[in-house]
């Protein structure tokens, strides 16, 4: 069975590996990575941010979410924005980005947040099957 919960400081090591395989625009650093995610780690209860882990059956982390919540003007409440969702290459297909994803959306509710987004161009099948719809084109400047 699969367990969702909050990132904890011990689960760091493996969310970094999980990060490698984001494929992000950038290199991923450790020193860097550690400096936020501890500062994510540390968020409270109702922080504009937070991270979600996911166990595979053998109680390993293989899975993350970070989430962000903004208040927008065009939204009426607050807004959250799915901002990384990585699986394990070896733990796909056990439905860990989908328990994700619901426990995401379970704490934007909980939060009165209105709407959720995600930027994904190559998982595009798997937020159809949640019930997302494509709403616009992403767009980004690296500095």
């Amino acid at each position: 069975m699969t367990e969702v919960r909050r990132a904890r400081p011990d689960d760091a090591d493996a969310v970094f590996t999980l990060v490698q395989q984001l494929g992000a625009a950038f290199v991923p650093v450790r020193s860097a990575f550690d400096t936020s995610y501890d500062e994510v780690v540390a968020a409270g209860e109702d922080d504009d941010i937070f991270l979600f882990v996911a166990e595979n059956a053998e109680g390993v982390v293989a899975a993350y979410a970070l989430t962000t919540v903004a208040r927008l003007l065009s939204t009426n409440g607050p807004s959250a924005q799915l901002q990384e969702i990585v699986v394990d290459a070896d733990a796909r297909g056990q439905d860990l980005g989908t328990a994700l994803v619901h426990a995401v959306e379970a704490e934007c509710i909980r939060r009165g947040v209105r709407q959720i987004t995600v930027a994904s161009r190559r998982a595009g099948g798997f937020y159809d099957r949640l019930g997302y719809s494509q709403n616009a084109e992403y767009m980004r400047r690296v500095f």
